[in-house]
């Protein structure tokens, strides 16, 4: 079975690193840019520092800590949602890029953001 390119909830989640001690930037930007809400680490996890989060598109991120931590600028994850001009003009508004790419893959609407270290984060349209 050839499946299209873009098809959803085959991941159980994506991590991105973070720096040390920045967790609250890391809620500041996922639950209350984006929207997403915090997943409780488990206890053994928890001691390393980080989060995770998930929304109600079946998406999760998890956030860990990296000693020498370096934001993905190319790697990136690309999350499916069906509200992207408004999650595109909340991200404006907070005051990070909407960088829109609807030209580059022909009939995918999509754009790229940067969380608060920098990471790149791809949303692309629900078809």
């Amino acid at each position: 079975m050839q499946l299209p390119w873009f098809t959803s909830h085959m991941l159980h989640h994506v991590q991105l690193a973070c720096p040390a001690g920045s967790e609250d930037a890391l809620r500041e930007f996922y639950v209350g840019v984006l929207g997403m809400t915090e997943k409780p680490k488990p206890p053994a996890l928890a001691v390393r520092g980080g989060c995770w989060f998930a929304d109600e598109y079946g998406s999760e991120l998890h956030l860990g800590v990296e000693e020498d931590f370096r934001p993905a600028r190319k790697a990136h994850p690309a999350l499916s949602r069906p509200d992207l001009d408004a999650l595109a003009e909340r991200i404006v508004a907070a005051g990070y890029p909407a960088i829109w790419a609807n030209d580059e893959i022909p009939g995918v609407r999509r754009f790229h953001t940067e969380d608060c270290h920098g990471n790149r984060i791809e949303f692309v349209a629900v078809p």
